[in-house]
């Protein structure tokens, strides 16, 4: 049922205005009378003063209206209503409303973690380092037109961003209008991501895979030609051929996988995982070639779970990529050791530390800080001859940066090397 809200005084009836001043008009007329009767008053001046006492009493004068009172409390401001906080708070995108100061006035939550630093009421200008950002604002503010500005944000990891910022005209608390700004901020890295991984994938494969190809052509020549009618050297190139063939497939797959990484790098996983039958896995798939390399694999790992945020299979890879490197490359050492232990960072946090040693050959110093440059090898030949495309390291370094990791590589030249791979420990909190 609808409840009608109160009628003015404007809109009240005669009757119920007179009825509501009944005992003032009869107070006043026998006051009147008492004082005709006693001849201080003539009656036409008495009736003139009740009149005017009537008039008083019965017209509706409106001094104060509570609710064009409220109305006008309400008109202060009308872009921090709740209305316009919502709309703001409701956009997918990063989103800050701004006043013509720079002044934030709302914001939404994407926004808030985008950059930690908005406050409201607080000028965004102190908030938003980026001098392209500050440069499109000031000229929007200035020019009351919009902008664009593209930008890349180096924190925590490489991201592309592109600035809207938008005039929108809003009405003030007198009737009139004026213009905030309306910024919003649209994530570029997948694109810039997916073109980048376009071209590295064309400009790798087709240096990388121009080798095996050329030896499969010559082989296939010669099998052709002289080879022809010679059972073992058939045997001998189609073996070779095989090989080049694992290599090409193995290539393409590593260049697909580091590309994936790349792509989602910016995505930080939030899956929680347990590292122990992951490395466990990975061990036990490459038993068969830590027995063909002649190579004990040793495991310490501790007796409960340990948990990260992490993604399943990319753990797989990584870890898979660290201890077959070391059977390959540190076999001469005949012993691998895997163990797991935490401690804390250079910063102070707490890190959970996988490491990988080998006690072959060692690197020698001056390679370390290339080793996970993209198809960067110590030893080219030998690192072909094994299989190898030069993308292990990198795709475990690529790999590290999503989960907000780092890897460490400490070597001694005929001593063995030790990889590391550093992974932040969850809190409390996060584990629950």
């Amino acid at each position: 049922m609808a409840i009608d809200a109160p009628s003015s005084p404007s809109a009240q009836p005669w009757s119920d205005r007179l009825r509501h001043s009944t005992i003032i008009l009869i107070a006043a007329a026998l006051a009147l009378a008492v004082i005709v009767s006693l001849g201080e008053l003539s009656a036409l001046p008495a009736a003139i003063v009740f009149l005017c006492i009537a008039a008083a009493a019965l017209i509706p004068w409106r001094l104060h209206d509570p609710a064009a009172s409220r109305d006008d409390v309400g008109r202060i401001n009308p872009v921090e209503s709740a209305a316009v906080a919502a709309v703001v708070a409701g956009m997918p995108d990063p989103a800050v409303l701004l006043d013509r100061a720079g002044r934030v006035i709302h914001l939404n939550a994407a926004a808030a973690q985008l950059a930690p630093a908005l406050r409201r009421n607080e000028l965004a200008q102190f908030a938003l380092r980026s001098p392209e950002i500050i440069t499109a604002l000031r000229e929007a503010i200035a020019t009351t037109e919009p902008r664009r500005a593209t930008y890349l944000d180096h924190v925590p990891v490489d991201r592309w961003m592109e600035l809207m910022i938008t005039p929108v005209p809003v009405p003030t608390s007198f009737g009139g209008a004026d213009k905030c700004m309306l910024m919003t901020f649209h994530d570029q890295t997948p694109l810039r991501r997916v073109e980048e991984m376009r071209a590295d994938f064309v400009a790798n494969a087709s240096h990388e895979l121009r080798t095996p190809l050329a030896a499969l052509s010559g082989f296939i020549d010669t099998l052709q030609g002289q080879a022809k009618d010679d059972p073992k050297a058939r045997e001998r190139f189609l073996g070779i051929m095989h090989n080049q063939a694992t290599r090409m497939a193995r290539l393409i797959d590593d260049l697909l996988s580091l590309s994936r990484v790349e792509l989602s790098a910016h995505v930080r996983p939030d899956t929680l995982v347990d590292l122990l039958p992951i490395i466990r896995q990975v061990a036990d798939g490459l038993e068969p070639l830590a027995r063909e390399r002649q190579v004990e694999v040793e495991i310490h790992l501790p007796d409960g779970p340990v948990m990260i945020a992490g993604d399943r299979e990319e753990l797989l890879r990584l870890f898979e990529n660290l201890i077959e490197n070391a059977l390959k490359y540190g076999a001469s050492g005949g012993r691998v050791i895997v163990s797991l232990t935490s401690g804390a960072a250079t910063d102070g946090t707490q890190e959970i530390r996988i490491m990988v040693r080998d006690f072959g050959p060692g690197i020698a110093p001056e390679h370390l800080p290339r080793l996970t440059e993209r198809f960067y090898r110590v030893d080219v030949g030998d690192s072909r001859s094994q299989g190898g495309t030069g993308l292990g390291l990198s795709l475990v370094k690529h790999i590290l940066n999503r989960h907000r990791g780092r890897l460490l590589i400490e070597s001694v030249p005929k001593q063995g090397a030790t990889f590391t791979a550093c992974f932040p420990q969850i809190r409390t909190s996060e584990a629950t």
